[in-house]
Formats: structure tokens, C-alpha cells, sequence
């Protein structure tokens, strides 16, 4: 948990999002990234998720005399690469602290952070919402160990303690105040959690505390001075995210119309209820006395591994959009969505390499693909349709053999196993479209005469009048006129 005000760096004055009954909403994140080494951050102690409790704490994550914490190389280069994937500067010295607090899950009595030089600073993340460009300014991320965990729900009126993630190594990322909307904190959550997993350096599980997001949450009068925060600690579902912070912004702006000042605290986020409640007052920087850790050394991380860890960088997701945008004529919005994770990105590569048009299956991926894979609560990994099959069908669409309405039942049958060769679907099916130009003037001239109101309400300037002309010739051709052929020739006819 940082404790480093970055609400003061909000700006007053003119809101800069919606409001909210009048009032400007200011959030902030403090995301904890579990790193994904397979020892704990200063000891040898596993991480792996699942054990018996107290089962993977070791002497050195219980502080025991006589030892002492060894760094972990593995988290410190997992810190550079997300340094190097946020744009940030990656500190040549940094410093270890002791934050000392008293819970029964923290077996040393205090924790083993970063505080005045934190080993990331700065940064930014940059996401949409909707289609609409976004940016979220970052403060630090600062390398710590997590604290144990306690086990309430099998105790009749005592609780647990399991010690197992006691030492698991995170990455603390804090954000500046710079979000305006529910919206907004959720789609830099998904980002955020993107990147992360994209560079390999944390799982993202949130399910089991992978990947946990702290919102800090204030609302005030457009010009007023910065409102009190709360701060709703531990969100692992972008689900509860959403309705935990709606329910903050109502509940502290009833707060303040009742005539009732807030009061700084961590609260939590109770899903069965939908609504947060205070855990204990929100303490300060002071509150915790840091001090560097007299055990620990400077961290010290030369240009020389910055930029190894560099050449072992992936393809950033940015990078690539940026690529898709350059390289296909993709726009902005498209490329991002693409890339929204390593495996959607290669299967819209396989489809273009495959030979599809890369707009058509860009919109192909984006719109159908990604509709039927959300109703099913599929990965693209488990898509039974495969790239190539996909490029096959952009590829029917595009030199007009099926319009988008049969492809849409092509895909149907490949989808449900229905059918595997896209050409053969369309012969079974009987869905090429007509594109004889006699036998579409043959059509057309029928519609023609027999639709002497619409000729008449067309030629006096309605333009749905034409519509009506060529939804009555798609009719008469069952669907199977091409919608381009039909719009030629009836503008033709009608001169």
C-alpha cells in the first residue's frame, strides 16, 4: 500500500469528466502485481498457489534470528521490463524500507517495501474507453513482499493464519488521480492487467490475489478543493470493481448532501451486499515510521541489464497496434482491440497470413468472433473457428461470392461443427450470391413495375423510396442479389 499522497497532484478547477449529480469524481489505483518467480522475493521459500497452509514459509519469511534477506534477481528484472513496457524511468540506485505495522498475518512485525526511492517512477498507461483515447500518468511501482493471509470462514470464532504468501515478491503500482469515471478505473485496470501479463512478469489471476486493485476514491464540486478519499482495498473482479466504486461515488456524495463530512478510510467491498464498508481509519506515511532496512543494500541496476532485459523484451502491445495502424490501415480503435492479448493478436495475424483482407477480419474478429466468444466465456484459444478458416471467409466476402449476411450463416455452421470447408458450406447451403447481371435485371425490372409509388416518391427526392426498391429486389432474389450489382442497376433504370 503506498502511502504517498498523489491526490495533491490533482489539479483544481474546470472538471475534466462527466459528473456525477454535479459532482466531479477523482480516482486513483494502487494495483499489487504478484510476481511471477517461482521463489519468494528474499528467500528460497516457493510461490506456487495451492499449498497446505503454512506449508511455504521459510525461517528468512518469518524474520527468525540469525536471518537475514537475500534479493531475488528474477523480481528485480521483472520491475525493469514493466519499467521499460510503461515508458518509465528505471532508478540506477534505489532503497529498501521497513514499514512497520502490527497484524497477525505479518509475521516480522513490519514490511519489507520501497518508499523515498521506489525502483520504477513514472510512466504512463494508455487505453481506451469506448473509442475514446485515454491516458493514466503513474507515479511509481515499488518492489515489496506480501504479508500472509487470515482465514476467517472455517473458524467458529477464532481465525487462521497461513503464512504461505508471507515474502511472495509484488510490484505495487500507483497511479496519479487522473481517472474521472467508473468507466475509466476499469478499462486502466484491464490495461494494466494486459501489460502485465503480456510482458509475462505476473499471471493476472485475480481469483487467487494475483492481480489486486485498491481504488482510492474522492468527490467534489467542479472548483472546489480536493475531496476526502476512501480507499476500497483488494478488488479482484473487474465485475466488483465496477459496481464497488459506483457504489462509493453514490454513497459519499448522499454523504455530503446529508450535510456529513467524509472521513479518510479503507474500506471494503462486500459483493452479496453490493456495498463497501469501513475496515479501519486510513493511516498516513507517519503512521508506519519507514526507515531504510539495515539489512538490505542499495538496489543497484546498471544500463548494461536495463538493456539486456531490453533485448528480451517482447513486442509491446502498443508497439504492435502502432504496427496495425501502419501497416494495414487499421485505425487506432481496431489495432487496439487486437491487441488485446497475445493469442487475439496471433490469430488476426494467422487470418492475414492466411490471406484475408486485414479491415475485413479486423471487423470480423472485433464484431462476430468476439460476440459468439463472450457468450460462450471463451478464450480465441478455444474459437472453433480457426484463422484460416476465417481468412477463407473474408476472402468469400471480399470478391462478393457471399454477402455478410450468408457469411454470417457460413460461420454459423463452422462454429457448431456443422461444416469445415467454408466453400463447401456455401454450395450446401445454396448461398452464393447472384451477381448475373441479366438475371438481376430481369428481378429488377419486375420490382420495377410493379412499384410505380416508390419510382414516383424516389424521383421526387425520398431517398427511402430507393430502399424500399432494394429491399423488394433483395426479397424477390431471397437474399442472394449482390446488394452493389442491385444498387448500380436500379440507378441506372431510374436514370
Amino acid at each position: 500500500m503506498s502511502e504517498i499522497n498523489t491526490f495533491e497532484a490533482a489539479q483544481s478547477g474546470r472538471p475534466t469528466g462527466p459528473l456525477v449529480r454535479g459532482y466531479e469524481v477523482i480516482i486513483g489505483f494502487e494495483t499489487h502485481a504478484q510476481l511471477s518467480t517461482a521463489s519468494k522475493i528474499f528467500s528460497r521459500a516457493s510461490t506456487a498457489f495451492g499449498a497446505e497452509p503454512n506449508t511455504q514459509a521459510c525461517a528468512v519469511d518469518l524474520a527468525l534470528p540469525g536471518t537475514l534477506p537475500v534479493m531475488n534477481k528474477g523480481a528485480v528484472e521483472r520491475a525493469i521490463k514493466l519499467g521499460l513496457a510503461l515508458g518509465s524511468t528505471i532508478a540506477p540506485r534505489s532503497v529498501f524500507a521497513r514499514k512497520n505495522y502490527f497484524y497477525p498475518d505479518l509475521p516480522k512485525g513490519y514490511q519489507i517495501s520501497q518508499f523515498e526511492i521506489p525502483v520504477v517512477q513514472g510512466g504512463s498507461v494508455s487505453f481506451f474507453v469506448g473509442d475514446e483515447p485515454k491516458t493514466v500518468r503513474l507515479v511509481r511501482a515499488h518492489l515489496e513482499e506480501d504479508a500472509g493471509k487470515s482465514l476467517h470462514e472455517d473458524f467458529v470464532g477464532q481465525s487462521g493464519i497461513d503464512l504461505n504468501r508471507a515474502g511472495t515478491p509484488l510490484l505495487e503500482i500507483v497511479t496519479e488521480p487522473d481517472m474521472r469515471s467508473t468507466a475509466e478505473a476499469v478499462a486502466y485496470a484491464r490495461e494494466l492487467h494486459k501489460i502485465v501479463t503480456w510482458i509475462g512478469i505476473c499471471d493476472g489471476n485475480m481469483q487467487e490475489g494475483s492481480f489486486r486493485c485498491d481504488a482510492n476514491v474522492s468527490v467534489r464540486r467542479p472548483g472546489d478543493k480536493l475531496g476526502t478519499r476512501r480507499e476500497i482495498k483488494n478488488l479482484n473482479s473487474f465485475k466488483f470493481m465496477q459496481q464497488a466504486i459506483d457504489y462509493e461515488i453514490r454513497w459519499q456524495i448522499e454523504e455530503i448532501e446529508d450535510g456529513r463530512a467524509i472521513q479518510q478510510a479503507t474500506v471494503l467491498f462486500d459483493p452479496d451486499t453490493g456495498e463497501t464498508r469501513a475496515m479501519r481509519t486510513k493511516e498516513d506515511a507517519a503512521d508506519y515510521r519507514y526507515f531504510p532496512d539495515p539489512d538490505l543494500p542499495p538496489l543497484a541496476i546498471g544500463a548494461d541489464w536495463i538493456e539486456r532485459v531490453r533485448a528480451e523484451m517482447p513486442e509491446l502491445p502498443r508497439a504492435m497496434a502502432e504496427r496495425y495502424v501502419r501497416d494495414h490501415g487499421l485505425s487506432d480503435y481496431d489495432a487496439a482491440q487486437l491487441t488485446q492479448s497475445p493469442a487475439l493478436a496471433a490469430y488476426f495475424q494467422g487470418a492475414v497470413a492466411a490471406g484475408a483482407n486485414a479491415k475485413l477480419a479486423s471487423n470480423w474478429i472485433t464484431g462476430e468472433i468476439a460476440r459468439r466468444l463472450n457468450q460462450q466465456d471463451i478464450a480465441i484459444t478455444e474459437a472453433p473457428v480457426t484463422a484460416p478458416q476465417l481468412a477463407r471467409l473474408v476472402e468469400r466476402i471480399g470478391d462478393g461470392t457471399i454477402s455478410n449476411n450468408a457469411a454470417r450463416q457460413v460461420l454459423d455452421a463452422l462454429w457448431t461443427g456443422e461444416g469445415q470447408d467454408v466453400d463447401a458450406v456455401i454450395e450446401a447451403k445454396g448461398l452464393k450470391q447472384m451477381s448475373d447481371s441479366g438475371a438481376l435485371e430481369k428481378i429488377i425490372d419486375q420490382v420495377l413495375a410493379s412499384n410505380e409509388k416508390n419510382i414516383a416518391e424516389y424521383r421526387a427526392g425520398k431517398d427511402k423510396a430507393f430502399n424500399a426498391l432494394v429491399g423488394q429486389v433483395m426479397k424477390a432474389s431471397q437474399g442472394k442479389a449482390n446488394p452493389a450489382q442491385v444498387n448500380a442497376l436500379l440507378k441506372s433504370k431510374l436514370g
